[in-house]
């Protein structure tokens, strides 16, 4: 273990009741979690991490909904494919296609999203190209894609490098981080307000694992260079607005406080919006989870009851 990780606390339960599952996709194997009985929940997590990120949020939830919780395309045990000059087997369009197909396989027509970072983000292309399937979505700490590229200021290039950086031509950014991706990993995450405090150590282990493997760094980079290039196609062409029911939240001690409306910008992807900041950084549903469980339950309640 990374010295710097030493000290992460171990949580008294994790994923407890929690089934490990593997689903065709269309490129390959994709991993979840799945807990719990009721409405399906699918959870969605992001950069650098896995379905871990979720350990407390979806216990909570599992009493009340089917929680599916994925491993991205690109991360953690999901499919690594090789990629293409246009980067589209990482394209959100094509991450979001895993996440249909495990829907497909649970018998699931119709579902909700939580989602963070690039999650988030697979979720909002999801619900763009197949508005009938999701009845409702929550992102954490993003606002859209297309739009954070638009209005980004040197300062928010500064707060996120990475966005720009994991964007350079293979195999620069690959090469960098494999020489010590445990380090790259923790000084990235314990950059925020919260540094590493927030990473249990079943989850810590599980990330510093995952981003370990080549297949998983060089996907991670592919998953940003689609943002830069395919996806801003994929959303320039977006010709409607999303529907359904969406609710923002992010840090208040964050980048996307500090250099966004995220409100006014989900205002021009979606004609109902709604959302608050909370008390951290970026990593949410790690920081303050209790505060993510208390904005979604009523929120999820809602949307789900009024499509019944």
């Amino acid at each position: 273990m990374h010295p710097r990780a030493m000290d992460a606390q171990p949580a008294s339960t994790f994923f407890a009741g929690f089934e490990d599952r593997f689903f065709e996709g269309p490129a390959g194997p994709v991993f979840c979690r799945i807990g719990g009985d009721g409405p399906p929940l699918v959870l969605l997590h992001g950069y650098p991490q896995t379905s871990a990120m979720w350990h407390h949020v979806a216990a909570d939830l599992a009493r009340d909904y089917q929680v599916i919780c994925p491993d991205l395309r690109g991360y953690g045990r999901s499919v690594k494919p090789q990629t293409t000059p246009d980067h589209a087997p990482y394209s959100k369009r094509a991450m979001a296609s895993d996440i249909l197909a495990v829907m497909d396989a649970l018998g699931h027509d119709a579902f909700l999203i939580g989602s963070h970072d690039r999650g988030s983000r697979v979720a909002h292309r999801l619900a763009a190209d197949h508005p009938d399937r999701v009845i409702g979505l929550s992102t954490l700490d993003i606002a859209p894609t297309r739009e954070m590229y638009r209005d980004g200021t040197s300062a928010f290039a500064h707060t996120y490098w990475h966005w720009y950086w994991l964007t350079l031509p293979h195999p620069f950014p690959e090469t960098m981080i494999a020489a010590d991706p445990a380090f790259f990993w923790l000084s990235k995450c314990g950059a925020g307000s919260a540094g590493l405090r927030p990473f249990v150590q079943q989850a810590l282990d599980e990330y510093l694992t995952a981003f370990g493997d080549m297949g998983a760094i060089h996907g991670a980079c592919e998953d940003y260079r689609a943002a830069a290039t395919i996806d801003i196609a994929h959303d320039d062409n977006d010709t409607a607005m999303l529907e359904m029911p969406l609710l923002a939240l992010w840090g208040r001690d964050g980048a996307i406080e500090a250099h966004f409306d995220c409100l006014a910008l989900w205002r021009e992807r979606a004609t109902d919006v709604r959302g608050w900041s909370l008390p951290g950084g970026h990593y949410l549903a790690e920081e303050c989870p209790d505060d993510v469980i208390a904005a979604w339950r009523p929120f999820f309640a809602e949307v789900w009851d009024a499509k019944r």
